[in-house]
């Protein structure tokens, strides 16, 4: 028989994860949550912990956010 969960309490699991664009670092974060949510359920948090800029062939510039991003762990 499962257990029941208590009242207001839960598990969460955090991962790593860098979103791109090549428009904004507001961007690149959207892209990340996006592309993350494909997979992940229940997201919760994400925390933007370092931005940059990778300069490519030409000057292009792409911008990249690296983040900590959380879920609800359901376990098995």
């Amino acid at each position: 028989m499962a257990k029941k969960e208590k009242s207001g309490s839960s598990v969460y699991k955090v991962i790593e994860i860098v979103g791109t664009s090549k428009t904004s670092w507001a961007d690149a974060a959207k892209n990340a949550i996006a592309s993350a949510s494909k997979s992940l359920r229940d997201l919760r948090v994400a925390e933007v912990s370092k931005l940059d800029v990778k300069i490519g062939k030409d000057n292009e510039l792409v911008f990249r956010a690296k983040m900590q991003l959380s879920f609800k762990y359901h376990g098995e």
